[in-house]
């Protein structure tokens, strides 16, 4: 009998628009052949399932089951697309916890921790990770821009510290635009993260975990046509991306060692996406952050370094599926 899985989109933030974009490409590449595969819609309006006929039928939240035509569906393992909360902060993931279903992301301790962009630089830099240096501020204790500057050299980057997509993110050259930056970052999180400009080339590789142990993607090299790697770079076009880089093996060796050894320290499952700086002066890979749910839209990374990989993604989900079944509880 083919296991059920409930593939889980949408969300609560302004990311769900990537969630929906996501969709599109796990919906027309997971095996259905392997799998029963049911797609949730989870919104602040409510969790549902929409029918072949187009009916939307609300999830029972008491055990996470459907009932369709009056038969009661349950599910073996859940296949998470949830960019943004709650997916990605790790509610979704003790929730599922409570109700004893496997999925395919990080557990919610590592989600949690993963989401706020500064804990995770503090904790990788603990265990010796090469990260920039960084201010957290708190909207309840604002910081004037001049003090941030005196800790800090620009050029920075303004970032809210909890969400991706680079949504509501700056760069900032000149201390004149230090203020808007922090502003327009507020509008997203009640925390932000400022940080230190590092010059290199920008690199990021996914890391996933099968049956079979921990795999890396071939890395991929991000030259923005903006003057960082924005919104509309990741998502409108306006950014080149090569897969694999073309870089010297020493450094791609750094790049995939260092990753292997992020994964690890943070206890990851499933795939997860590592963004890194290679500042060629001190010939080190600076860690920027871990995309616990990384995109996989048309113009996503992790579908170009699969296919880089030499895999199709029916293949790709399969093996993050199967990883997850075999946490299943009973």
């Amino acid at each position: 009998m083919k296991p059920n899985i409930a593939f889980v989109t949408g969300g609560y933030s302004t990311e769900a628009v990537i969630s929906y974009k996501s969709a599109l490409t796990i919906e027309k590449n997971v095996d259905t052949d392997k799998f029963n595969v049911y797609k949730i819609d989870i919104t602040p309006n409510g969790w549902f399932y929409e029918s072949g006929k187009g009916e939307k039928i609300t999830i029972d939240r008491q055990d996470f089951s459907l009932t369709i035509d009056g038969k009661k569906i349950t599910f073996d393992a859940v296949l998470i697309g949830i960019h943004g909360t709650p997916g990605e902060d790790g509610k979704l993931q003790g929730y599922f916890d409570l109700t004893g279903l496997p999925y395919t992301s990080c557990d919610s301790a590592t989600s949690a921790l993963t989401f706020n962009k500064r804990y995770t630089v503090a904790v990788a830099a603990f265990a010796g990770i090469n990260v920039a240096k960084s201010v957290h501020i708190f909207k309840h204790s604002p910081v004037l821009p001049d003090q941030i500057l005196s800790q800090l050299s620009l050029p920075v980057f303004v970032k809210p510290n909890n969400g991706g997509s680079s949504i509501g993110m700056s760069k900032v050259n000149e201390a004149a635009y230090l203020a808007g930056a922090l502003e327009k970052a507020f509008k997203e999180d009640d925390q932000i993260l400022v940080e230190e400009f590092i010059a290199g080339r920008e690199f990021t590789i996914g890391v996933f975990k099968s049956t079979k142990g921990i795999i890396t993607l071939p890395i991929t090299e991000v030259i923005s046509k903006k003057d960082f790697f924005d919104y509309e770079a990741k998502y409108e076009g306006l950014s080149e991306e090569i897969t694999p880089a073309q870089v010297d093996e020493s450094i791609a060796e750094k790049i995939r060692s260092t990753a292997k050894k992020i994964y690890e320290l943070f206890n990851c499952s499933g795939v997860v996406r590592i963004d890194f700086i290679y500042n060629e002066a001190k010939q080190a890979a600076y860690m920027l952050e871990i995309n616990t749910v990384p995109g996989q839209s048309e113009a996503s990374i992790v579908p170009q370094q699969v296919r880089a990989m030499g895999w199709t993604l029916k293949e790709f989900y399969s093996a993050l599926i199967e990883d997850a079944l075999t946490r299943k509880k009973g």
